[in-house]
Parts: C-alpha cells; structure tokens; sequence
C-alpha cells in the first residue's frame, strides 16, 4: 500500500495534472498586433520592437530608467486622514486604499525622490498609475506642494513625470481642490525663479491635465502618449465633429505647440539631462 501511495500515485498525478505555467509570458502590441514576449519587452524598455510602441510603463521602471546605481532617496509623503468624506461605492475607500497600498507597497499615487540625473541634482515626483489609476487626491496633491518647497527650499529643479487619469472621485470636492492648490505651488517655484519640468506620459487626462501637469517652464512628452482633458469620444459626441485620428497624442499637442519637445523613451533620461544643462547655464 505504501508503493502504490508514495510510488505510483505521484508518478500518475505528474503525468495526469496539468503543470502550472507562468501567465503573462507574451505581450500584444496594441498598436501593430506584433507578439512580444514579457523578457524582450521589458529589456526593449517596454517599446514594440516592430513598430516603436509604447506601452505603459510603471512608476518604479521609470525610476529605474532616470536614476543610476539608485542615486537617489526617497522623500516620505506627508501623513493625512485617508477618508475625509467616509466614502463608499462598491466597496469602502479605506479599504481600496489598503487593497492599492499592499499591491504597490506605496503609501499613495504619487513618489517624491531627490537625486542625480548624471551630475544635475534635481527633486522628482511621479504619478504612480497602478495606484488607482494615478488619480489625484489630497496625499498626491500635497506631495508635489512639498516637492516644490522642497525643491525651493534646496534650490534644484523640480521635474514631475506625469500619469494620471485625473481627479480622485472618492475625495469629491477635495480632489478637485487639488487642482488651485497644486497650480499656486507651480507659482511659488516661479517667484522663486526654481525650473520645473513636466514629462507627460501614457495617460495624461483630467485635472492632472487642467492644472500642473501643462504649466513646466518645459514641458516634454513620451512618444505616443494620450495627453487631454476629456476622452476623444466625449469631445466628438459633444461637437458632433470628427477629429483627426492622431488627436491628443503628444506629436500632434507638439504641432499645436503645448508640448516642447517629444522624445523616444530611449532617449527620455538624456534629453531631460540636456534640458537641465541647458538651464543651468
């Protein structure tokens, strides 16, 4: 009995159970149907081989992107009540904020760095879509007001990669009032002559898009990335007009100048370098 339970058995179960095979092995490219798999993405930056699309990419890839050898530090957000207007839908806000806080290992939609790009020091906030879709509540609104003191306070640039898709909706009022608050801190680094630089990337809507995220000294934009305030369908039910295809991509806001410069993601960390040499000067 012990042969056939030790022996046999687990010989039968290995050839009858099916092995468990890791999921997300390949990638569609959304752009020219291209399959990719995950390793060749990931070194390719997260861009189609064939056809130079750019997928999202996330918060911590992006730092891993700008920042060498981890030259840089983490700067803490500042503590707040989570649940100002005791909000629930579906499911209780408090609890959508521990679901995304142990999914991301971040406190909120937004990461404070300072550090190095190469030997230009700088202050860097990024929005962090995976956390409810980089929406813009209270902790993402006062982390970049505390960049930008930061930023003044330490006399560096203050560059804020943006993705987002707008205002969080379970903070009501108070995430619309985001939007004045974060532009007056735009307004304090202006008084006090500090450079900021916006980078947009895939998604850039909403209030991220109607307050700081268009006000940079500079502003440079990932190859690709959707960048607009309402989705193109709204607008199009709302004029009755149809719009170009490539609207409210960054090429097409670069043609009709609200973008200064769109860069490969290959190219994003040295063409942010030679924007800050170029104002250091």
């Amino acid at each position: 009995m012990n042969w056939l339970t030790n022996f046999v058995k687990p010989k039968l179960s290995s050839l009858v159970n099916r092995k468990k095979v890791q999921e997300k092995l390949w990638n569609n490219c959304l752009s020219c149907g291209n399959m990719i798999h995950h390793k060749d993405l990931s070194e390719n930056l997260r861009v189609c081989m064939n056809c130079d699309y750019h997928f999202r990419m996330s918060a911590e890839d992006r730092i891993k992107l700008l920042y060498e050898n981890d030259e840089y530090i983490d700067i803490e957000l500042d503590d707040i009540s989570d649940d100002p207007l005791k909000f629930v839908d579906k499911k209780k806000y408090k609890d959508r904020l521990k679901d995304y806080r142990n999914k991301t290992k971040r406190k909120d939609a937004f990461i404070l760095t300072k550090g190095r790009i190469h030997e230009k020091k700088i202050i860097l906030g990024l929005m962090n879509f995976e956390f409810m879709g980089g929406s813009m509540g209270r902790a993402v609104g006062g982390g970049i007001v505390k960049g930008a003191k930061l930023a003044i306070e330490n006399k560096l640039p203050y560059v804020i990669v943006t993705s987002s898709g707008g205002a969080r909706m379970q903070e009501g009022i108070i995430s619309l009032m985001q939007m004045p608050r974060t532009i007056a801190a735009v307004e304090l680094l202006n008084e006090n002559k500090i450079p900021y630089i916006v980078i947009l990337t895939e998604p850039t809507t909403g209030g991220v898009t109607a307050s700081f995220a268009m006000l940079g000294d500079i502003t440079i934009a990932e190859q690709g990335a959707t960048i607009g305030f309402a989705g193109k369908r709204v607008i199009q039910d709302t004029i009755r007009e149809e719009l170009p295809i490539d609207f409210q991509k960054a090429e097409y806001l670069k043609d009709h100048g609200m973008v200064d410069i769109v860069s490969h993601r290959k190219d994003l960390k040295e063409t942010l370098y030679k924007v800050l040499d170029h104002i250091s000067h």
